[in-house]
């Protein structure tokens, strides 16, 4: 066939698509037969178990969506084809895969810079200023839990003994208010 007679076999329009088309076919199969020119216990040997289902799973989809391209070209809808169910299948794993990826890429609690930033949330400047001028070197330790604890316990006796008071104090009024109005 000559060039001049390629021209008359398609229309001149979809030319640039063609073009298009045919580089990308030539850097699938370029990719491919680096993937075939090694074993795949050679792939495998250097990647962690995630990569190698990631491996996997492109392989997988990247076969079936060849598959697909085949079924159109012969005039077989796909979407009424097996191969659909397929394709669904392996996003889901894709799916799984990458959501598994997002968890390890995913923020970690740093224990020590939470407690540097409970710390200063907690500084109390005038307390600094008070331990300057009485003389007191300011120390860096920060209190114990236990001794956090007892200072909780005493304000909360504290605050029930002074409940309590008020609410004897209110019953006393309320006797002496009851006995003023009756007597």
């Amino acid at each position: 066939m000559s060039a001049g007679s390629r021209a008359e076999d398609y229309p001149q329009e979809i030319d640039d698509q063609l073009k298009d088309f045919d580089s990308s076919v030539s850097s699938v199969k370029t990719m491919l037969d680096k993937l075939m020119s090694m074993s795949r216990n050679d792939l495998l040997q250097n990647l962690d178990p995630l990569d190698q289902a990631k491996l996997d799973l492109m392989s997988v989809y990247t076969l079936n969506s060849l598959f697909w391209m085949y079924l159109v070209t012969q005039g077989v809808n796909p979407r009424e084809h097996g191969i659909k169910q397929e394709l669904e299948r392996i996003r889901t794993h894709m799916n799984r895969v990458k959501e598994i990826t997002d968890k390890k890429k995913a923020a970690r609690l740093d224990k020590g810079a939470a407690a540097r930033f409970v710390r200063n949330a907690l500084y109390d400047s005038e307390e600094k200023e008070l331990r300057k001028k009485i003389g007191v070197q300011e120390s860096f330790r920060q209190p114990t839990v236990k001794a956090l604890e007892a200072e909780l316990r005493d304000a909360e006796e504290v605050e029930s003994e002074t409940l309590q008071n008020t609410i004897c104090l209110s019953s006393n009024e309320l006797k002496n208010h009851f006995s003023a109005e009756n007597g």
